[in-house]
Parts: structure tokens; sequence; C-alpha cells
């Protein structure tokens, strides 16, 4: 599976933006799909993830509420809106994508990442 991330940009605090992730291979409906993202100067962390029917998603607390995952299996493709955004959702977007086990899709359990994306950065001024 290969992995291809786009929509990062510059928006301002408040706004909105939305990343894709497309995936190559016929077995994308397999996997459950994610996204983590790394600051500048901080270590890469879990920002969201979906099972392979998009019938359960998980969340890191700091963008409960304000980011939404989503995918389309039909188009190979995982979605992730950003909306209120603020200064310290700056970071470099990656997608990931791990074969669908049935884990739990939390920060502390969706962790082993079968493939990842080359990153996507997504830059929110103050």
């Amino acid at each position: 599976v290969q992995l291809q991330a786009s929509g990062g940009g510059l928006v301002q605090a408040g706004g909105s933006l939305t990343l894709s992730c497309a995936a190559s291979g016929r077995t994308f409906s397999s996997y459950a799909m994610g996204w983590f993202r790394r600051a500048p100067g901080k270590e890469r962390e879990f920002v969201t993830a979906i099972n392979w029917s998009g019938g359960s998603t998980g969340y890191a607390d700091s963008v409960k509420g304000r980011f939404t995952i989503s995918r389309d299996n039909a188009k190979n493709t995982v979605y992730l809106q950003m909306n209120s955004l603020k200064p310290e959702d700056t970071a470099v977007y990656y997608c990931a994508a791990a074969f669908d086990y049935g884990l739990a899709l939390g920060p502390r359990t969706w962790n082993k990442i079968d493939y990842w994306g080359q990153g996507t950065l997504v830059t929110v001024s103050s």
C-alpha cells in the first residue's frame, strides 16, 4: 500500500482545512487508517484513526470535537476534516495504514503501523 497525503497549507486560527490521503492497492478496505502529526521540536503523536468500514473511530483528546476522520473505500481515500484550528495544531500531518485486526483506535493502542504517507504541512497562524 502506498499513501499520498495532500491538502495541507496555511490557515488562520479558527479556520478549517481538509486533508486527504489516497491509497494505492486493492486491499485498502482491509486496513484501518489514521493520521499522526509532528509539531516542530516535538515527537510524532497520534491524532485519529478509523477502522476498515468507517464504523469506528478514535481521536486524541486534543482534537476531539474539532477534527473528523472519514473514509471512502470506493475511492481508496481517507479524509481529515479539521475545524476550529489552533496555532498548536501546526505540524506535519502523516497518514498511516495498519491492517485491521480490530485493535482499539486510540493513542496507546493504534501504534503498529504498516505503511506511512509522506506528510503534509499544516500551518495555523494566530
